[in-house]
């Protein structure tokens, strides 16, 4: 994982001439102690649909309330460690899903109640990791998932008996799968990027 930092003014103009893939491939946007924070969470949703988290240095209630009412999906008290902030976001990311019946990707089509993904029209029975490696792929279209980001959501956080290798063997057997149902190679990886879907144009240029 990536992390940088900005000034108020700094950010406003970062946010602002971003290009569309450098602001999908935001994690997370944290919010410190600065003036005018609340307009921050404002500005963020104009341009990405990312998790916000504001930090505040002591516990108030006004202040609390102020942010979640500018828009920020979670409030912590600092100090705190980043993988509790990685575990709120993965969080604040679930409960999206949750509100979601159902996404697509060119010939994909992925559901977050347990249902098999549909290829074509017809049911594409995976099995569960493997099923939720595509649904992750798919609901982060147009964004390179890390091999860090896609073990936690699948295994979660806090799950240190799981080793991060097993991600590479879960997306090998789905690449296989799908290269035989689709036709082509619908997964880009790259070794220190991370996993990116595309489609049949962008794979094989047709």
């Amino acid at each position: 994982m990536f992390s940088t930092g900005f000034g108020f003014e700094q950010f406003l103009e970062w946010v602002d001439s971003a290009r569309e893939k450098d602001l999908q491939a935001v994690e997370a946007f944290l919010i410190g102690d600065c003036p005018d924070r609340e307009e921050l969470p404002r500005v963020i949703r104009r341009h990405s649909q990312a998790p916000v988290i504001a930090m505040n240095d002591t516990l108030s209630l006004e202040q609390t309330l102020g942010l979640f009412s500018a828009g920020v999906d979670d409030v912590v008290r600092k100090p705190i460690h980043v993988r509790e902030i990685l575990a709120r976001v993965h969080a604040i990311r679930r409960r999206a899903e949750a509100r979601q019946d159902y996404a697509t990707f060119d010939r994909i089509q992925v559901f977050f109640d347990g249902r098999d993904p549909v290829i074509d029209g017809e049911p594409f029975p995976l099995p569960r990791r493997e099923r939720r490696v595509l649904e992750l792929l798919v609901l982060n279209k147009r964004r390179r998932l890390t091999k860090t980001q896609v073990f936690n959501a699948v295994y979660g956080l806090f799950d240190e008996e799981v080793e991060e290798t097993v991600i590479e063997s879960h997306i090998s057997k789905l690449r296989k799968k799908l290269r035989k149902q689709l036709g082509y190679d619908p997964i880009d990886s790259q070794r220190f990027l991370g996993y990116l879907l595309v489609s049949q144009t962008e794979a094989t240029g047709k």
